[in-house]
């Protein structure tokens, strides 16, 4: 041995939250970065690192949080009297924390008996007591759950079971980052007519877009009407392309439109004017990118951004997502992204910029 002192780096533990069924994606993209697996549940995932570094993102990663460990109590006292001595244990930098934030893991799939993703009821319950126990000590905020702000530093329990919790922190940076569990809250103007207004809402935001009230947007795959509704509410002007009929509240609004036919057979001057576009279909990908490919490469094109929802069938069609990349790569986008939304099921969302 030598005199020559050489520290040891700091592991780095990390707890990561998906969609329930997506874990093996997960699991596949953070192994290559050095990362090793530990305990982990359907929605749910563990892993340690032998250095100190930055949190794992990914496309099927919808948040991740360094964790400081887990309570197992059925007694829910002990619990929250659990989580003030570890967090007394722990040398966590920047406390007290400003905001917390408290959800379950995804206990089914998304849309499998009605189930959708984000803070339930008894999550809500379990937030305030946890909130109450805590006080100004350990987080500044005055209730928890709140939208994050960037750069602010948030506790994260998260409710792997009603009995055991996993406890850790993040800063907020990026959009899902900010939400309690990754998962936009929003309050509708009006009921909406499906589930594709939270999805709409949720690409709309986490891409960045600059929608503003007056634009044209266009979307395909529109029927009955849940985008078209969010597109609406923001003050956009709509095309909507389906065969099917409209719900009659999308179809009898003042600045919707209506073209009963398939996106693929109409003639490209139908979308002059047009800004924005989203698409989500009930067909192959291939064919998605085949109509829209007809559409941004026409010499009156004049879109700034699309919002492409791509079904995967299942999670073994991951693969096929490099694939779509390329291709839409050669539309010479400014920018490209793609994520599985907290609100998609089996599938994922490119955002792809133009101009």
């Amino acid at each position: 041995m030598t005199s020559t002192d050489r520290s040891t780096p700091e592991p780095t533990f990390a707890m990561l939250c998906c969609a329930n069924g997506a874990e093996k994606q997960v699991k596949q993209s953070i192994a290559t970065a050095g990362w090793r697996l530990a305990f982990s549940r359907p929605g749910f995932v563990t892993a340690k690192h032998d250095g100190q570094v930055e949190l794992p993102s990914g496309t099927f990663i919808r948040t991740a949080g360094y964790s400081l460990g887990h309570l197992k109590n059925i007694d829910g006292e002990a619990q929250v009297a659990g989580l003030v001595d570890l967090l007394t244990e722990k040398t966590v930098p920047g406390r007290p924390f400003d905001q917390l934030h408290l959800w379950p893991r995804d206990r089914l799939p998304i849309g499998k008996f009605g189930f959708e993703p984000g803070v339930d009821e008894v999550a809500k319950l379990v937030a305030q007591r946890v909130h109450q126990s805590l006080g100004g000590e350990w987080v500044r905020c005055d209730q928890p759950n709140r939208i994050a702000q960037p750069g602010e530093r948030v506790l994260d329990v998260v409710l792997v079971d009603p009995d055991d919790w996993f406890i850790g922190w993040h800063t907020a940076a990026q959009w899902h980052s900010r939400w309690p569990g990754g998962v936009q809250p929003i309050e509708p103007q009006y009921e909406p007519i499906s589930r594709a207004y939270f999805k709409a809402a949720e690409s709309i935001t986490w891409s960045g877009f600059d929608l503003a009230p007056g634009d044209v947007a266009v979307e395909i795959g529109s029927a009955p009407g849940g985008a078209c509704g969010r597109l609406l509410e923001l003050g956009l002007k709509v095309i909507g392309i389906d065969p099917a009929e409209m719900d009659d509240r999308i179809a009898n609004h003042p600045r919707f439109k209506h073209l009963r036919a398939r996106a693929g057979d109409l003639p490209r001057r139908e979308f002059r004017n047009v800004k924005w576009l989203l698409a989500d279909s009930n067909v192959k990908p291939e064919k998605t990118l085949t109509t829209i490919e007809n559409i941004v490469t026409h010499r009156e094109c004049s879109l700034s951004g699309m919002l492409l929802t791509m079904k995967l069938g299942d999670y073994d069609a991951a693969g096929r997502i490099s694939t779509w990349w390329q291709q839409i790569q050669t539309w010479n986008p400014i920018d490209v992204q793609v994520r599985q939304l907290a609100r998609n099921r089996c599938e994922v969302c490119f955002a792809v910029r133009l101009r």
